[in-house]
Parts: C-alpha cells; sequence; structure tokens
C-alpha cells in the first residue's frame, strides 16, 4: 500500500512540475526566422537554435530577474561574441537585448512564440 501510495505522489510531482513550466520555455521565432528552444537547464535557461545555418548551437544561458523578465548571456552565433543579455516576456513576444560597455550599446530582436 505505501509503495503504490508513493508512486502516487511521485507521478503526481512530475506531472505538476510540467504543469507550472516557465512561460519562457518553449520554441520561439527569431526575428531572422530560425526557432529557438528556451528550456530549463539547472535552474536557468539555455538557449538553443534548431534551426537554420546554427542548428544545435547553445546561443544564450538566462536566470529569472523579476516578473517576465530574465537576465545573463546571449551569443552571436555568426561570430561566437557573448554579450550581456536581456529578455522581456510580453504575451507571445520575447523582447531579446544584447548589450556591451555596461548597456551603453545594446542591440534587440523580439521573438514570437511558436
Amino acid at each position: 500500500m505505501f509503495r503504490k501510495l508513493s508512486l502516487a505522489v511521485a507521478a503526481t510531482m512530475l506531472l505538476a512540475g510540467t504543469a507550472y513550466a516557465d512561460p519562457i520555455e518553449g520554441n520561439w521565432k527569431t526575428s531572422s526566422g530560425e526557432t529557438a528552444a528556451i528550456a530549463n537547464c539547472g535552474g536557468a535557461f539555455c538557449i538553443t537554435l534548431k534551426s537554420g545555418k546554427f542548428a544545435g548551437k547553445r546561443i544564450g544561458k538566462m536566470q529569472a530577474s523579476g516578473s517576465n523578465k530574465y537576465s545573463g548571456e546571449i551569443t552571436d552565433p555568426a561570430d561566437d561574441k557573448t554579450y550581456s543579455g536581456k529578455a522581456t516576456l510580453s504575451g507571445a513576444s520575447l523582447n531579446m537585448k544584447g548589450c556591451v560597455l555596461g548597456g551603453l550599446i545594446c542591440k534587440g530582436q523580439t521573438w514570437s512564440k511558436l
């Protein structure tokens, strides 16, 4: 009886974890038309390109920094340069920004949830 109860509790916790996935997780269409996947990776969110010339390349890692806000690093796959990154989630849009010089110079894109 205890074993069955333990299995039921474990199964419920696994399903609950899936139900409470962070809204940033999932597949996103980048501004250049590629698909990027954002998934939990040990307390942070890893960003990996799933299509296009650089498919399979991890291009970022973000952590939650407030309500629908994330910060971390983002890498330009074309030149392998890594920048300070920020993301803001608004409905089905994700505003991504990479900055240098302490945020003095920034470049951004808006991604759409697939």
